[in-house]
């Protein structure tokens, strides 16, 4: 497993046998790893792309101290 981060979770398609996962990293260890279909990989990158969008039209404000 390859990946730029040292901690990471969400989706993983495995390169060998191309089954996806829901996969927890941390510090470059792997913590946990479940199966996942694609219907939930699609409602996951949904869900991802709503709160992007949310994070676009209300950034959060910093304030001055």
């Amino acid at each position: 497993m390859s990946l730029v981060d040292s901690s990471y979770r969400g989706p993983y398609r495995c390169w060998k046998c191309r089954a996806l996962f829901t996969i927890g990293l941390k510090n470059n260890k792997l913590t946990f790893c479940e199966p996942l279909s694609e219907e939930e990989l699609e409602k996951q990158q949904q869900m991802k792309a709503i709160q992007d969008k949310l994070k676009r039209q209300f950034p959060r404000r910093e304030e001055a101290n």
